[in-house]
């Protein structure tokens, strides 16, 4: 029989970056702000972790972040300006934003890579499994990934990290896992990882992205963890060495994700995100797409 495990509540979502990618929009504006549509990419993280019933969530934060902390707080000036108008609707936007969760916030301090930021969250988890999102990577809601890999934790056990079949040539992009397969198609036994190979060095073309649900043990590993690649304390070396032995922390599973995923760290991905959301959108989409469809036609 399947042993069930603690039912998980918390998500820690790092958000210390700089952003230098978006320079100068990020000079002052924290990248997790930038709008996708009429929503910064932030909110839509954190309503990932809502809709999979995490509502404890601690933002790894660093300088000139609190722009984070406000949007998640409320405006009383703008919504009794609303209230005055009679806008209920734009009212009712303003305080999803503050209604969302429980928040809590910790500064990171130097931005030693995402190890050493998971590691700011180890006072506030405890010894309990958690969810870790990344920001710069928006799952589509009708996609519930972080829904599934929190039930594959609380049957298996250990970690779960997410998996996505990238090509080749862009493996070096991101942490590779070498992977077994299990009775059930999606999910796969993870045996090894290495942060960003080269491509004849990878051991399969399944990247790791910005979604995991991990065992508390990681943090005693991640404070053993010397700097890495990059010079920065690596989560793909912590849970390498839990995929190795399993004695540790549980074993090491992964979801191999095939669905909508949008890509908001890169300039390019960022755009196309905005097109994509914005065409699915019942108010916007109709005559955004006619625009876009005239658009490349006559200036294409």
């Amino acid at each position: 029989m399947t042993q069930s495990h603690p039912r998980i509540s918390k998500a820690v979502i790092p958000a210390a970056g700089l952003g230098t990618r978006f320079l100068p929009a990020t000079k002052a504006t924290p990248k997790e702000m930038l709008p996708v549509v009429d929503k910064p990419a932030i909110q839509y993280v954190v309503e990932e972790a809502v809709a999979a019933g995490l509502s404890d969530v601690l933002m790894i934060t660093g300088r000139n972040k609190r722009p984070l902390e406000d949007h998640f707080d409320r405006n009383y000036e703008l919504e009794s300006a609303l209230t005055r108008k009679g806008d209920a609707e734009r009212l009712q936007k303003v305080q999803e934003s503050s209604d969302l969760a429980t928040m809590h916030y910790v500064r990171q301090g130097d931005p030693r890579g995402l190890g050493h930021a998971v590691l700011c969250a180890a006072p506030h988890v405890g010894d309990q499994p958690f969810a870790v999102l990344l920001g710069d990577d928006l799952i589509d809601p009708r996609d519930p990934l972080l829904a599934r890999m929190v039930d594959i934790q609380e049957r298996e056990g250990g970690s779960v990290i997410a998996l996505m079949e990238v090509a080749p040539e862009q493996i070096h992009m991101y942490g590779c896992a070498a992977v077994e397969s299990t009775a059930q198609g999606d999910v796969v036994r993870v045996t090894g990882l290495v942060e960003k190979p080269d491509a004849a060095e990878a051991p399969s073309n399944l990247a790791v992205i910005g979604r995991y649900v991990l065992d508390p043990a990681v943090f005693d590993i991640l404070r053993k963890t010397e700097p890495g690649r990059g010079g920065e304390i690596q989560l793909t070396d912590a849970l390498q060495l839990l995929a190795e032995d399993e004695k540790i922390g549980g074993p090491v599973h992964g979801v191999v994700f095939k669905g909508r995923r949008y890509d908001t760290g890169d300039r390019g991905d960022y755009l196309r995100a905005i097109v994509r959301l914005a065409c699915e959108r019942e108010d916007l989409g109709p005559d955004f797409r006619t625009w876009l469809r005239s658009y490349v036609t006559e200036e294409m």
